[in-house]
């Protein structure tokens, strides 16, 4: 330890992650070749049988090193339907039971198809009994070839339970943008302003989009939420023209050594700084906008009061490091030297 003050920041919050999927902990996975979504999907899939540790075990691994490197809350995909039934939602649920000091709020997932895989939206309602807080989707377009029926189908079951609603959406181009512009105006329609988020939203990071600017007002009218992972060649937002629109963003890992990618830490320090290298950061303020990005902004999504405020050294919740600055930290990428929880190191 250096003979400086550590460092207090506040926790880090990892807004979209998939710990069903991970093989953290686990034999290492052989990935294959994958182009397409449905090739990765199909891949996924393929991959169900090759575990050799349970759902429980692997997310247990998995949500263990996160707080271990300062990731005090997380938004968890976790996939239902046909192919898995609700198991992996009762998985994680378990997997985090075990870890008290970290917030786990767990999507109810799609990954396999809603509307073209009959019976998923009843195991996404027995899920919501069973362990998942939140109502997901999946391109309503690209993945279901129906705009309407899905929105129809997801927005309907978050109605109906009171919950909120986390939609993928990887589809780009100005059909993404429609997408997005629809469920815009259907979160308007329901009241449930702040209570939405579009995950990955690739289309609202094409500059090149006649009606981005458009759709991103319209974004911020409907407070949605946009979440992004700065992953592998993925898109990533302009994070000027996202706060010049007053859109709301959030960071996440997504998939952790999984079927769809060999890379991931379960570190969102890690996160922050290929946030940071993706968006071409190079000021001090550039730097500390990722991680407030990965902490307050995060905190704020998931309605977490403690993780969404700044904090000192007398604060209750709080990371400690061993770096002079918000900026070096993310640069540098150290663990933090405590984590500390309602006042528990932990």
């Amino acid at each position: 330890m250096a003979d400086h003050s550590p460092l207090v920041a506040p926790g880090l919050v990892d807004a979209h992650i998939h710990p069903d999927k991970t093989s953290w902990g686990d034999a290492w996975m052989r990935r294959r070749p994958s182009v397409t979504l449905d090739d990765f999907v199909e891949n996924n899939i393929l991959a169900l049988g090759e575990y050799g540790a349970s759902v429980e075990e692997r997310a247990y691994a998995l949500l263990s090193q996160a707080l271990r490197n300062g990731t005090l809350a997380m938004r968890a995909h976790v996939d239902v339907g046909s192919e898995v039934g609700i198991a992996n939602v009762e998985g994680v649920r378990a997997a985090a039971e075990r870890l008290p000091d970290l917030t786990v709020q767990i999507v109810c997932f799609p990954q396999f198809g809603l509307l073209t895989n009959p019976g998923t939206l009843d195991l996404m309602a027995a899920s919501l009994d069973s362990g998942a807080d939140i109502v997901g989707g999946i391109d309503p377009l690209g993945r279901e070839g129906d705009v309407a029926g899905h929105l129809d189908a997801v927005f309907g079951l978050s109605s109906r339970t009171g919950r909120d609603l986390d939609i993928h959406l990887h589809d780009g181009g100005e059909d993404g943008l429609a997408q997005i512009r629809e469920i815009a105006a259907r979160t308007r329609a329901a009241g449930m302003e702040g209570r939405v988020t579009v995950s990955h939203a690739f289309a609202l990071c094409d500059g090149s989009l006649p009606s981005l600017r458009e759709t991103l007002d319209r974004v911020a009218e409907a407070r949605l939420w946009m979440t992004t992972c700065a992953l592998g060649p993925d898109p990533v937002p302009d994070l000027d023209l996202i706060e010049e629109h007053g859109v709301q963003l959030a960071l996440g890992s997504d998939g952790v050594r999984d079927s769809w990618s060999p890379f991931g830490t379960g570190s969102m320090v890690d996160r922050t700084h290929l946030l940071g290298y993706r968006t071409g950061a190079i000021t001090d303020a550039d730097l500390e906008r990722c991680y407030r990005i990965a902490s307050l902004e995060g905190g704020r999504m998931l309605g977490i009061p403690e993780l969404s405020v700044a904090v000192d050294a007398t604060s209750a919740t709080r990371l400690e490091f061993d770096s002079p600055s918000v900026a070096q930290l993310v640069v540098d990428r150290p663990a933090p030297t405590r984590v500390i929880r309602h006042g528990r190191v932990v």
